[in-house]
């Protein structure tokens, strides 16, 4: 880990600073000017910046542009006394970190200082992690699945299925699956067929001859043969026009194929990826798909988790989106407090991760100031009630759950978020496991008998409820999804006292 740089024309600033953070372990390099550290930058970097605002020389605020201009995520705090509130004020919108006011608290400097070092650590991983893996992002375990799979594919031409909810990036999937493919240096070719009308799509697909209807002056090359030797994707391929469901599955067991008015047979060297947020199996059973195509498509399955799912990648991708916004509009990169990226790890995000790069884009252009609080947030992902910044927002859905904000007013903290949950205030980014935790430390403090039996039929009847909700009331079908027996689930139905369940 790099030092930690003090800039201060005040010895005593200097001395007592330095002793503070090497009873941390933490190691320092000082500076009595501006200039001098400007200097250094050029060669060096730390890991954190506390610098004076008024010097001998350079100020502060020179040495913060200076800072912002080479090295944007480098946390930097601002020191300045009492008086200067105006200058905080000006560094603050400068990019700072946190101002300090002095004369100050040794023991809350050190605690700003480690909640700067922890946050030039957390930009150094995301850095890292973007360098390293441009493509997709994700640490969670489902998204290394998919990694894996991408991997295990990368010498394969097979057909793959990608499903998975909208926005969930399965085109960034699948073109990934295309560049580490052996026809990678071939074209690669997308088409969304829910988003081509029905009378058109047929052209778009396959081409056509000169005169094959009305308004076909030119031939025209599909996008079969725009992708020879390459990669089709087509998305939403549950969404496809039956009569071209079949056209596509002779394309598919044979590789020929005729453009739109022609009697020339053509031959198609073409990987097909397709996707769909549908669920196809249903498709075939509803009469909407064939299952005939479905099972040419069904030859490798990858699902894409929800952003829902994989909660741990939120702040990863919220500070990639924000880098990458920032970079396109030319602008400082704004950095989400502690509290925002908790807030927004705890919501669903319906529209997944295209939803967050959306949000992030509202944030770029709308939030005011670097340093966003959850009141800074779009107005919609807000409960009613709460003002917010009074802007409104149209790239977030609400959660589904309850919430509600208070914001905090001890010196500067950011605003605290808190979900209401069962007539208690829980924060936002707790998951399941830790709500079960504290239910039943609840119940232990309370020397309830039996707890693990009483928690134990409250989970299984919230998850056999959501079962039958989700198959409609049908018992066998959710025996199915949920991985048990039918005997098991009737049996469970009876002593649990659920209702609502039905023979299918």
């Amino acid at each position: 880990m790099k030092p930690i740089w003090i800039v201060d024309d005040d010895d005593s600033i200097r001395w007592v600073l330095e002793k503070a953070l090497a009873r941390e372990n933490l190691t320092t390099k000082s500076f009595t000017n501006a200039r001098d550290a400007m200097t250094a930058l050029q060669s060096d970097t730390p890991q954190v910046l506390v610098s004076d605002i008024r010097m001998h020389g350079a100020s502060g605020l020179e040495l913060l542009q200076t800072v912002k201009a080479k090295h944007p995520g480098l946390p930097v705090i601002i020191m300045t006394a009492f008086s200067d509130l105006d200058s905080a004020v000006a560094a603050f919108q400068g990019g700072a970190f946190e101002y300090l006011a002095k004369p100050f608290d040794l023991d809350k400097a050190v605690e700003l200082i480690r909640r700067a070092l922890d946050e030039s650590l957390r930009e150094s991983s995301v850095e890292q992690t973007i360098s390293e893996a441009p493509e997709i992002l994700g640490h969670a375990p489902a998204m290394q699945d998919v990694f894996r799979a991408i991997g295990r594919l990368s010498q394969s031409n097979v057909t793959v299925l990608i499903t998975g909810e909208s926005g969930s990036g399965k085109e960034l999937v699948a073109r990934a699956l295309h560049k580490h493919s052996p026809r990678s240096s071939q074209p690669f070719i997308a088409l969304n067929t829910a988003a081509i009308p029905k009378d058109l799509l047929e052209s778009e697909l396959f081409g056509h001859e000169r005169g094959a209807f009305t308004g076909a002056q030119t031939t025209r090359r599909g996008r079969f043969e725009q992708a020879e030797g390459g990669t089709l994707f087509l998305d939403e391929i549950g969404d496809m026009p039956f009569d071209l469901q079949t056209r596509l599955l002779r394309v598919l067991s044979d590789g020929h194929f005729y453009r739109v008015g022609g009697h020339q047979p053509m031959k198609a060297n073409v990987r097909v990826i397709a996707a769909t947020h549908q669920n196809l199996e249903t498709r075939v059973r509803e009469g909407l798909f064939r299952e005939d195509l479905y099972h040419r498509l069904n030859v490798i399955r990858l699902r894409l988790p929800s952003l829902r799912e994989r909660r741990e990648d939120i702040p990863v991708l919220a500070k990639f989106f924000l880098a990458q916004s920032a970079k396109q509009l030319g602008v400082e990169v704004k950095r989400l407090s502690e509290s925002a990226l908790q807030f927004l790890s705890g919501l669903d995000f319906p529209g997944n991760v295209r939803q967050l790069e959306n949000l992030c884009n509202w944030i770029t252009v709308m939030a005011p100031g670097q340093t966003v609080e959850v009141l800074d947030l779009p107005q919609d992902l807000l409960p009613s009630g709460e003002q917010g910044n009074g802007m409104v927002a149209t790239s977030a859905l609400r959660p589904e759950a309850e919430l509600s904000v208070s914001s905090g007013t001890e010196g500067n903290s950011s605003h605290q978020a808190h979900v209401s949950f069962s007539d208690r205030q829980l924060h936002p980014a707790q998951s399941w496991i830790e709500l079960l935790e504290e239910e039943a430390m609840t119940m232990l403090s309370q020397g309830q008998p039996e707890v693990i039996v009483k928690l134990g039929d409250k989970f299984e009847a919230i998850v056999i409820k959501a079962a039958l909700k989700y198959t409609h009331g049908r018992k066998n079908d959710a025996a199915v999804r949920l991985g048990i027996g039918r005997n098991t689930i009737t049996r469970k139905i009876h002593e649990l006292g659920i209702d609502g369940a039905k023979d299918d």
